[in-house]
Formats: C-alpha cells, sequence, structure tokens
C-alpha cells in the first residue's frame, strides 16, 4: 500500500448509485464581497470554520500557486458558500481555495502526508497555531509554483513568497471574492439545508467520493466515532497504510463493515442507499451505543494480533479485499455483538486463507457483488468457514 493511503488502491466493491431526498428549506441568501485579507483575517478570528463532515485540504502546491496568481492579476475565481450558524459561518463550499489563501498569507503549505493530523487541529483550535506552523514536520515554506509565461521566459510571480511580494501584495490584500452567505429559517430544527447544499454544490464535479458526500448528509457522533477508530494504529496495520485516505475509502470500509454487522440480514441493493439509510440510523445512536461499538471493534483487532501482515492485501494486484475483510470483520463479530460482550478469540490465518480459496466465496465477489444473494452468500460462507454460524 502507498503511504498516503490512495483510495484506487483498494479493491472496490461499492455500487455507486445514491437516493437523496429533496426537502423544502426557506433560506435566505446574502452575498457579498471580502477582500483576501479580510478572509483570512476571519479564519484567525475563528469566525470562519470548517464543518467536521468536510474533506481534508487536498491541494498541491502548484494548484494553490495558480489561484494565488488569478487573484493578484485580478482573473475570476470561483465565489464561496458560507453558512451562517450561531455566531460562526460554516465554509459550505470552497475549502480547498480559501485555505490556500490563508496558507499563503501565513508562508507555508502544508505536507501530503501530514494533512489529517492537521485538519484535526485545526479543528481543535479553529485555526493552525503558530508553534505547528513553524514546524518543518508539517509544513513547507509557501513559494509560488508557476509554469513559464512562455516557453523559455520566466513567471514573474514563480517563487515568490507572501513576504516577497512586494508591490503585488497590496493587489493581493485588497482583490475581492464574492461570498454566499446562507441561512436557514425554516426548519427551524437541525442544519440539512447546510448539509443538502453542500452536496449539491459538490457532487456535479469529479472533487468528492460518494463517501465524503455520505458523511456531509449523516454526519454525527457515530461519524466522529468512526474517525477516531480510523486512525487506530492496529486498523492501520490490517490496511497496510498508516495514514488515513484523504477521500475517506477507508471510512466506507468501517461503515461498510458495522453496517453488515447489525444490518445484514435487511440488505437491499444498492449499497450506496444501504450505506446511506444505515448512516441515517446511527444519527440516533447515543453515547454509550457508540461506546460499544468502538470496543468491539478494538476487540477485534486484538484478535488479529497473531496475522501475518498484509492478510487482507490480494497477492495478485496488492489492493486491499474489501469483500474478504468485511465477511471476516461481520462473522467474527456477530456473536459478541449479540451477546453483548468483545471478540474473546484470536482470529485463525488459517480459516481466512481458506475462506479466500474457496471458489463459491470467490464467485460472490466477481459478478453482481452488491446483489443480495451475492452479499447474503459471502457472509453466511464467512461464518460457516470461521466457525461463527
Amino acid at each position: 500500500m502507498t503511504t498516503n493511503g490512495a483510495t484506487e488502491r483498494y479493491d472496490d466493491y461499492v455500487d455507486r448509485g445514491s437516493e437523496l431526498g429533496v426537502g423544502e428549506y426557506d433560506i435566505a441568501v446574502v452575498p457579498s464581497d471580502f477582500n483576501v485579507m479580510t478572509l483570512t483575517q476571519f479564519i484567525d478570528h475563528g469566525w470562519v470554520r470548517i464543518p467536521g463532515f468536510q474533506r481534508n485540504f487536498v491541494w498541491d502546491l502548484k494548484r494553490a500557486s495558480k489561484l494565488i496568481e488569478s487573484l493578484i492579476l485580478g482573473l475570476p475565481v470561483p465565489q464561496l458558500f458560507l453558512y451562517e450558524s450561531r455566531d460562526k459561518a460554516l465554509l459550505i463550499d470552497g475549502q480547498q481555495r480559501l485555505m490556500s489563501m490563508y496558507y499563503f498569507k501565513e508562508r507555508r503549505f502544508p505536507h501530503k502526508d501530514r494533512r489529517t493530523d492537521l485538519r484535526r487541529i485545526f479543528d481543535e483550535h479553529g485555526k493552525i497555531p503558530e508553534d505547528v506552523l513553524q514546524d518543518e514536520e508539517f509544513f513547507q515554506p509557501f513559494k509560488l509554483k508557476l509554469p513559464e509565461s512562455l516557453p523559455g521566459q520566466r513567471n514573474e510571480l514563480g517563487g515568490l513568497s507572501y513576504d516577497t511580494l512586494d508591490n503585488y501584495r497590496y493587489r493581493l490584500d485588497t482583490r475581492p471574492v464574492r461570498c454566499i452567505t446562507i441561512k436557514q429559517n425554516s426548519p427551524s430544527e437541525g442544519d440539512m439545508a447546510m448539509y443538502e447544499i453542500f452536496n449539491r454544490l459538490n457532487s456535479g464535479g469529479v472533487n468528492l467520493t460518494p463517501q465524503e458526500i455520505r458523511s456531509s448528509m449523516y454526519h454525527s457522533e457515530f461519524y466522529d466515532m468512526l474517525n477516531d477508530i480510523n486512525a487506530e494504529k492496529g486498523w492501520r496495520d490490517i490496511l497496510q497504510s498508516p495514514n488515513p485516505d484523504l477521500h475517506m475509502k477507508d471510512i466506507e470500509i468501517l461503515l461498510r463493515g458495522f453496517a453488515m454487522l447489525i444490518g445484514g440480514d435487511e440488505y437491499r441493493p444498492s449499497m450506496a442507499k444501504f450505506l446511506n439509510q444505515f448512516s441515517k440510523k446511527c444519527e440516533t445512536n447515543d453515547h454509550d451505543q457508540n461506546e460499544r461499538l468502538r470496543s468491539l471493534f478494538r476487540s477485534f483487532l486484538n484478535a488479529t494480533c497473531d496475522l501475518r501482515s498484509g492478510i487482507f492485501i490480494n497477492p495478485s494486484n496488492n489492493r486491499f479485499n474489501i469483500a474478504l475483510f468485511e465477511a471476516v470483520f461481520t462473522a467474527t463479530c456477530q456473536p459478541a455483538y449479540r451477546d453483548g460482550g468483545p471478540v474473546d478469540q484470536a482470529l485463525s490465518a488459517e480459516n481466512i486463507e481458506k475462506l479466500r480459496a474457496d471458489a463459491e466465496f470467490n464467485a460472490a465477489t466477481q459478478k453482481a457483488t452488491t446483489q443480495t444473494e451475492n452479499v447474503k452468500k459471502r457472509l453466511k460462507i464467512s461464518s460457516s468457514i470461521l466457525g461463527t454460524a
């Protein structure tokens, strides 16, 4: 596995169909123009926050530099969407652009493999503390990385930092950016308009995965728990990827495991609809329910301690086998979940390899993988081979 947990390194058994309900909302929409200096100050003072369901910062240095160049040159950039919530504004579209401005003003650009950690720090403090900004483990200097203006002709802005912009700095600081602020008037309870708008703004492009959209629509304490256990060392060892996936593919694997464990008997396609419905149900989980699932998962990790490294990785293509893991996790945890206790027996590597080699199991992973018959067949065979039926 690659160290950045790239999504394409996971086998994909998810039906990408999606059914999203449409509701009626009374919302107020207010357009405003804020300059770059003001927007970055909003972040410094904690007045603009990034909701927990948003993805990590994923732009590279070249793309962020092109945005800064566009602002300096006065070229149009897409507007930002903010959602008014109590005494803050939540950014629901435009994180990559706003954080590029913020990082350039701070003279620092985040290393790709530390962005998940930075997101947690940002969520905790509302900004990046100065000592973290100056930490070379998290950041490198932000100097504009731009292509040549013409072949053989250096871009005048290339290599400049915020400190060395000279006369261009005033242009950047005062450049206005259109912001659309949205406030939900009714229904008065909840912020579903924010999630619906976020989903509709982002689902039309290629930037978000289905799990990122799902996390936006059904964010809850259950999802906070999933994010926590996703960082557990034992789980990262199973995935053979030390860092959480930027596009939440590993979160989707965990979600599928719990969904099959708790609601697999009621599974009906599509897989996307099933995971959406399960996520919606888990919004009502209380603290004790989520902690029970956390403890169960940790006991499962303990049961895997003696397994060989990479046992859930397909040797033919070096990709994580979701179907194999899902079946093993569900079959192993079912008795413990039913009885309210932990997984108390170590997993057998021999049985897992036997399941991997089973012809009927493999047939159920090769075609129509999310059809009810094949999903239930995989779970049944797993329970039989692992001795948990």
